[in-house]
């Protein structure tokens, strides 16, 4: 039986810190699924499908504001910010995936607010966050 799965052994971060997130897509993506005023006509693999590719940006987003508050101050209020934001983020995304709007929903916020983490790092030291 053969796997048509490839798994990627990335040690070092790698990936993440060299191949940068298409911004504008998942930006679209989380204004989508936010915009939804009512469960959406879609079955649950949709949705957890929905909610897994978020959680992989958020994850993704996540390591670049970690590596952009690495860089400031330890005692700079912009990284005490950051890792309050980081803390949620991981508590979250330990929260196992379910097929529902309101699961997609949960990610697409948590998206949005590292995002906005991310751009007030890049505010505060623009030399600390890659243009994504």
């Amino acid at each position: 039986m053969s796997s048509t799965h490839l798994v990627l052994h990335d040690p070092e971060g790698r990936l993440d810190a060299e191949l940068p997130l298409d911004r504008e897509l998942h930006k679209a993506l989380v204004k989508a699924v936010l915009g939804w005023t009512s469960n959406p006509a879609l079955p649950p693999a949709d949705l957890e499908q929905i909610a897994l590719l978020l959680t992989g940006t958020a994850r993704t987003v996540a390591a670049d504001v970690r590596r952009a508050a690495d860089l400031l101050l330890e005692d700079h209020a912009a990284s005490a910010l950051a890792d309050v934001v980081l803390e949620e983020a991981d508590r979250r995304l330990s929260v196992p995936l379910e097929g529902t709007a309101r699961c997609a929903q949960g990610r697409a916020r948590l998206v949005r607010a590292l995002y906005e983490r991310l751009d007030r790092l890049a505010g505060v030291a623009p030399q600390a966050v890659r243009v994504l």
